[in-house]
């Protein structure tokens, strides 16, 4: 176990090295004038030659790749003299619109996110798996045919027509819910709660549409697995072999999904955030887009990266708990 973990930390510091020299090359190298870029759409020519001087675009690229890079672990010192700015760890880049680190603009963010993706998770999977496994073992149905026509129908409704209709539906015609308002868990969970129901529906039913679809698949070819059989003929009580031995070995398809999903909504859920005006990452990086606040953007992409090989790495440590065949 200690030689797999090993191997994939070396290769997740891989990949994230490999991440860090494409978005360097998309927003360093391939701009004509990566200071004006950064600097957004009005920049007077005194603040341009400030930014230049920060990003230290008269030293070699090589030079400027090695201080990007070190600075996301190390912090670092941008520019010199008059025009120097500390960028403390993990230094993200600064961004000249909001007059603030970058680092420090997620960090104020990422609650809201991470209590969207987190709610939104136990949602889509309660749900997901629970219709997935019902529809399996009741396989050709009625029951089975009215669970994936309705998960086929749920998927494909995008999300901004969902939440439309919960808003309109749960607040305005029966006003069961408050329109979202976040609220730090710490201070009140049922308010933190009730906020974010609405914005969590919504990304549950297009997420559990698809969960649900994938673990009747994965489970209908593990319950026809030979051990199954066995254990049946050993009068294994019904719940143990479908949970236990059928829904264990069909997880490992819903962990890899889950695994991208989960790191991608970490990284902000843009879409949902605007509609339910949350003020978390996705918003922050819309709202990024609309002003070229350049150093944003590059920091929300390498924040949504590196969520995104983490949850990988997770999914690749549960395979070896689920399935010890992994481990070798």
């Amino acid at each position: 176990m200690i030689l797999y973990l090993g191997r994939r930390l070396l290769g997740v510091l891989g990949v994230l090295l490999a991440i860090a020299a494409v978005t360097f090359t998309i927003f360093y190298v391939l701009p004509s004038d990566p200071a004006a870029a950064a600097c957004g759409k009005a920049c007077s020519d005194e603040r341009l030659e400030a930014i230049r001087a920060n990003m230290g675009l008269d030293a070699p690229l090589w030079r400027q790749f090695a201080d990007f890079v070190t600075g996301i672990f190390t912090g670092r010192t941008m520019g010199t003299g008059q025009y120097a700015l500390h960028c403390d760890f993990p230094c993200l880049g600064y961004s000249y619109e909001n007059s603030e680190g970058v680092w420090d603009l997620l960090v104020d963010r990422l609650p809201v996110s991470a209590s969207l993706a987190a709610g939104a998770a136990v949602l889509w999977l309660a749900l997901g798996l629970t219709a997935g496994v019902t529809a399996a073992l009741r396989k050709d149905t009625l029951t089975d045919r009215a669970l994936m026509v309705g998960a086929v129908a749920a998927a494909s409704l995008p999300v901004y027509f969902t939440s439309v209709l919960l808003i309109y539906g749960l607040i305005r015609l029966t006003g069961l819910l408050p329109y979202p308002q976040y609220v730090p868990l710490t201070s009140d969970p049922l308010s933190w709660a009730s906020n974010l129901l609405l914005p969590w529906l919504a990304l549950a039913v297009l997420y559990a549409a698809m969960y649900a679809r994938q673990s009747r698949g994965a489970m209908i070819e593990s319950m026809a697995e030979p051990y199954i059989r066995t254990a049946r003929a050993k009068g294994l009580p019904r719940r143990t072999v479908v949970v236990k031995h059928g829904l264990r070995a069909g997880m490992t398809p819903i962990l890899t999904i889950f695994g991208m999903d989960l790191g991608g909504l970490l990284a902000g859920a843009v879409i949902t955030e605007s509609l339910f005006g949350l003020p978390g990452v996705g918003r922050l990086f819309y709202g990024a887009l609309t002003t070229g606040d350049q150093p944003v953007i590059l920091g929300v992409t390498l924040l949504a990266a590196g969520f995104i090989v983490v949850a990988n790495l997770a999914v690749d440590l549960l395979y070896a708990v689920v399935d010890p065949r992994v481990r070798y």
